[in-house]
Order: structure tokens, then sequence, then C-alpha cells
């Protein structure tokens, strides 16, 4: 007789599931690192600090000293648990698992440049040891990934659940956008960021993408989503202008 097939414990995501792994994923600042070590092939556990590429590839900075970079290396094969645990249970906090092959960013290119300003918008501290010469940056690129969003609220994500393709128009647009906001805009992101629950002033925004940007405050940081997705770079002043509309008393 054959035997059943097991149910998958995992459900498959919907956009509101996309939306709050992207929450919790895209603000993480650091997160628990696993490879596998050379020679032995037994799993390792690494802290590392986290940034992003504009679609929400994660991004590492990591030193040669690392036992993690020689394992990443051997084998690019890892995995990244990103969210931070709050009051009681540490379990029912969100957490989002990403599967990743780690690839190296060539230093000297477009794409090395761009990790650079990402990474230490996020990370302003790493900018005292970013340029020496056994730093580099590593781009994960996405297999698949676990969300758990809360009891009974798992699911099962694969790549494009978690990145998404960010046009090149937009890309170029970023680092004038985020001056314009910090520079003649700074009460603007206080108010949006004290909408979604931050306390204090002094938030600036560090990333944008089409979804959404991430408030930093040191190394604090909060992720706030766009009611829209952006599809073209004029479309990033009616986006904040909403967020702002939204934040206002009454609104």
């Amino acid at each position: 007789m054959t035997e059943p097939a097991a149910r998958d414990p995992y459900l498959a995501p919907d956009e509101t599931a996309r939306r709050q792994a992207r929450l919790v994923g895209r603000a993480a600042g650091h997160g628990a690192l696993s490879c596998l070590e050379p020679g032995t092939g037994d799993p390792i556990v690494s802290r590392v600090s986290v940034g992003h590429l504009p679609g929400g590839e994660p991004l590492l900075l990591v030193s040669e000293l690392s036992p993690h970079t020689g394992a990443l290396a051997a084998d690019g094969r890892c995995a990244l648990l990103l969210g931070e645990p709050g009051a009681g249970d540490p379990l029912g906090h969100p957490r989002l698992m990403i599967r990743a092959r780690a690839e190296p960013l060539p230093a000297g290119t477009p794409e090395a440049a761009l990790a650079r300003s990402r990474f230490l918008e996020r990370h302003p501290g790493a900018a005292l040891y970013v340029d020496f010469p056994d730093f580099r940056f590593l781009r994960l690129r996405v297999v698949s990934a676990l969300f758990n969003a809360g009891f009974a609220r798992a699911y099962r994500m694969n790549s494009g659940d978690v990145v998404e393709s960010v046009p090149e128009a937009l890309r170029a647009a970023e680092e004038r956008v985020r001056t314009h906001m910090n520079e003649d805009h700074a009460d603007a992101i206080d108010a949006i960021v004290a909408r979604q629950g931050a306390q204090g002033t002094g938030w600036r925004v560090a990333t944008i993408d089409p979804l959404g940007f991430e408030a930093a405050k040191g190394e604090r940081a909060l992720r706030v989503e766009f009611a829209e997705a952006v599809r073209a770079p004029e479309g990033y002043r009616a986006a904040f202008v909403e967020l702002v509309r939204a934040a206002q008393p009454g609104s």
C-alpha cells in the first residue's frame, strides 16, 4: 500500500507575505550566515553585517581572515537567517531564511562601487575598513527562502518572491533621490518613520528601491514600503509625497 505523501507545512506566498518578508529581510543589518567548512564539509555559522543590492540580493563585506570567507570561496552554498527577536519568545517573531550562492564582486567594477555605496549607507562605521586590501564584497544569489511570519504562517518562497529586477534608470536615480530627501526633507523622513512606530528624530534615507526604502539612524534601520511600485525615476517624487501625506495627522 502506497503511503500518502507528506503534506508540505509551508504555504504558497501571496503579496502580503512577500511584503512582510521584505520588511524583515531588507531592514536587517546583520544576520547568521551558515556555510560549509572546507575539508570537513561540516556546517559553520558566523554573525555577519548585511547590506542589500537594489533588487534585494543580500550583500556581505568579508575579510580574508574570517572562516566563512574561505568557506564560501571553496563552496558558495550558504544560508542566511535574518530577523530581530524582540520581547518575549524569540520564536514568536518573524524571520527569513535565505538559501543562496555567494559570488564575489570584482573590485573596480560598477557593481562593486554600487555595493560599496549602499553598504556604507547602512553601515557607516564600515568606512574605517571597507577599502582595506583584505576586504571584499560578496553578493548572495538567492536560490529559495523560508519565511516564518508567525504561528501557522510559514511560507516557502522562490528567488522571485525575495528579489526583483531593477531597471538601470531607477538604479541611477537612487543617489539623487536619497540626497534630495536627506538634505531637503529631513522632517518628512522623521514623520514617515514615526507613522511606522519608530521613535526619535534624525532618521535618513539609506537605500531605495522601486518598492520602498530603508530609513536608518546609526545602526538602526526600518523598511518603509511605497503605496505603489515606482516604474520610472520621476515616480519617486510621487511615492514620497504619498508617504508624507499619509503621515499627516488625521490621515
